[in-house]
């Protein structure tokens, strides 16, 4: 009870503390808001609220966009395997291994978010170019990328499941397309960074392993000596600015 009380007492501080600061705000008097419910009248009107209806389906899409149409997936995979070969449990934790996949992508994605912005945001917000041209300009940046970094095999499995003609270049590639098989391009791509950060500690665990059966401690697990000299190579070597170097250059190409 006293918890409660405490924390009752603390939120009352705050709110009349609040309200006693802005006592000059609320003196004046507050602006009127009217909503009306109804068709919207003339054209101005309508475009309005087809952008406003775009622009939420743009925001609720973003995660998606983020995941499967940039470098992301690549990137949070990859260091997602760092920490399970090292064998940290939660060691950096989520919210680290995120938010640093997120900055990398932001990075890497520069040049193809500043021709988006360019292209297609800057003309559309100036009224030189209409709300479906401006889209098709700013899908052509991310189509080049992900052209780039999808492999011809998987791009023709969902072209020949749809039976769609080849194109001749990411321009003519639909999107429906394009993404899937971006998509599990990158997760192949992972898996193979991911195999090759795992062997050389692949092999510090299989040294320590027989190293214990030829010293009789099999109640000993070998997890608990193999760690901290996965760790100390993993320092020695430098391996987090190898990692993040090998995902840059991955994008380099």
């Amino acid at each position: 009870m006293n918890k409660y009380r405490v924390l009752l007492t603390a939120l009352l501080t705050i709110g009349f503390l609040f309200f006693g600061a802005t006592t000059t705000w609320a003196a004046d008097p507050i602006p009127g808001i009217n909503v009306t419910v109804g068709s919207a009248e003339g054209t101005a009107g309508a475009s309005n609220t087809v952008t406003i209806l775009l622009m939420l389906t743009v925001l609720s899409l973003a995660p998606s966009i983020l995941i499967l149409m940039t470098c992301f997936t690549r990137i949070v995979i990859v260091l997602g395997f760092v920490r399970t070969s090292l064998g940290t449990q939660q060691m950096p934790p989520n919210q680290v291994i995120i938010g640093l996949a997120l900055f990398m992508t932001f990075f890497i994605m520069s040049p193809t978010i500043s021709e988006i912005n360019q292209t297609a945001v800057q003309p559309y917000l100036q009224g030189q170019v209409a709300q479906t041209e401006a889209l098709q300009k700013a899908a052509l940046p991310l189509k080049k990328f992900m052209w780039a970094h999808t492999r011809p095999k998987d791009l023709k499995l969902f072209l020949d499941y749809a039976k769609a003609p080849t194109p001749k270049g990411y321009e003519d590639t639909p999107l429906t397309a394009l993404v899937p098989a971006f998509a599990i391009s990158e997760l192949k791509t992972a898996m193979q960074m991911g195999f090759m950060i795992f062997i050389p500690f692949l092999v510090i665990d299989m040294i320590i392993s027989s190293t214990l059966m030829a010293m009789g401690m099999m109640m000993l697990p070998p997890m608990m000596i193999s760690l901290p000299f996965k760790i100390l190579l993993f320092i020695l070597v430098d391996g987090w600015y190898l990692v993040v170097k090998s995902l840059l250059l991955s994008f380099n190409t």
